[in-house]
């Protein structure tokens, strides 16, 4: 692997694969909220145009992100293993491939549950998306830039998800079904693919040296077990918290005090203000997060933003806040959010290279199947009538995730 010290140092396959992944990755945040934009309007239509605040809207909308999120764990284990198997470059193809054309697809829902049909099978290429796209780079990139690749592939993220609000706003004076046309644009982005990203070399070499390709139990041998539980836990904890903010913001921010009142465009446009506000300066806490992992380490870094995740959550949804106040303590929650970007990086190389897509793609979505289990239960089941209440109950989990990075292993060979 190239020691590069500089831009021009690097090769040109490195550049390409370092565009493909970046790239699939904003597309992946783009296909990702463009639901979480619409979903309240959009469900309520769905619904038989019935009133956007009634239960059944809560609960419906709820049960099609749960199924999102499921169908990401269940496609991060299932590209995982053709990552390993096929190789990196035709693997992100069909996730790509995948999560465009569902998501376009979701213009013919008619009923709630065709759209969580659609939903679900979009979400298994965003999730094997982020397992093939983060082995590709730690396979190809020097190591030592690993923590700013962090970094930008998240801030891609961030910026498809600012993609997703324009889109919205493009699209808010016609029927929310029409926002997720934008979805099948990435499409595109694999014929490039295809034709520029080759298979990384450490994998054509391990894959030429295996007499015998691992499996997924293999994650649970003496050789890996130790690593995988662990990753399983701060996932698990640290992805319910975090995707429980990420669903149930858009309805806290509408249903504030000043916000409720407004019509249907202006609560739309507050809450893409919100959302705007939290991956805007996500951005910034990605490039804190990769500064913090190159000084401290990732297991350090990972468990201080867990730890200041929670508390600042805490203390937003502790108080009855204004708008402005509120867009405030996003920026702050935006911030902690690099910690994600983290993962990237220091999950897929604590894994052997033919089970380095597998185990990050398995650990990471695991988490998902815990948060869409807790989108449901931190929304719906909580028994209070503010979801503010729902969010502060769901930030305890960060703490809990920041004493399990404690115990997390540095990657072998360093930041």
């Amino acid at each position: 692997m190239s020691t590069a010290e500089r831009w021009s140092d690097l090769s040109s396959q490195q550049k390409k694969s370092g565009l493909a992944a970046w790239l699939g990755w904003m597309f992946d945040g783009l296909d990702m909220h463009l639901y979480t934009l619409v979903a309240t309007p959009f469900v309520a239509i769905l619904l038989g145009n019935i009133d956007r605040t009634a239960r059944e809207v809560g609960e419906k909308g709820a049960y099609i992100n749960a199924a999102f999120l499921v169908g990401w764990a269940l496609g991060g284990a299932f590209f995982g293993r053709l990552g390993d198997r096929l190789g990196r470059s035709r693997a992100l193809c069909l996730t790509i491939l995948c999560y465009a054309c569902f998501t376009g697809m979701s213009v013919f829902a008619q009923t709630w549950w065709h759209l969580l049909i659609f939903r679900f099978l979009s979400a298994l290429g965003i999730g094997g998306e982020w397992a093939v796209g983060a082995s590709l780079l730690s396979e190809t990139w020097p190591r030592k830039w690993r923590p700013w690749i962090a970094a930008a592939l998240q801030s891609a993220v961030n910026i498809g998800v600012l993609v997703a609000c324009g889109a919205a706003w493009f699209f808010r004076d016609t029927h929310p079904r029409w926002v997720f046309l934008v979805g099948v644009v990435p499409a595109l982005l694999v014929l490039w693919i295809r034709r520029a990203v080759p298979e990384p070399e450490e994998w054509h070499a391990a894959r030429a040296q295996a007499k015998e390709l691992p499996g997924i139990t293999d994650l649970f041998g003496p050789a890996v077990r130790d690593v995988t539980v662990k990753v399983l836990v701060i996932c698990g904890l640290s992805l319910t918290a975090h995707w429980t903010l990420m669903y149930w913001q858009q309805k806290y921010i509408r249903d504030l005090p000043e916000i409720r009142g407004l019509s249907a465009a202006g609560q739309n446009d507050a809450a893409m203000q919100a959302l705007f506000v939290l991956m805007a300066f996500s951005v910034i806490g990605n490039f804190l997060a990769g500064w913090l992992a190159q000084r401290y380490g990732y297991r350090r870094s990972i468990a201080g933003l867990c730890a200041t995740y929670g508390v600042i959550m805490l203390a937003t949804f502790a108080q009855t806040l204004g708008y402005r106040s509120a867009l405030g303590w996003f920026a702050l929650i935006g911030v902690c959010q690099g910690v994600f970007g983290l993962f990237t990086m220091c999950l897929p190389p604590l894994f052997p290279t033919l089970l380095r897509t597998t185990g990050a793609g398995f650990c990471y979505n695991f988490g998902r199947i815990v948060a869409a289990a807790g989108t449901v239960f931190f929304g719906i089941f909580t028994k209070v009538g503010d979801v503010r209440h729902a969010l502060w109950s769901a930030a305890w989990l960060f703490p809990a995730a920041a004493v399990a990075a404690l115990w997390l292993p540095e990657p072998k060979d360093g930041a």
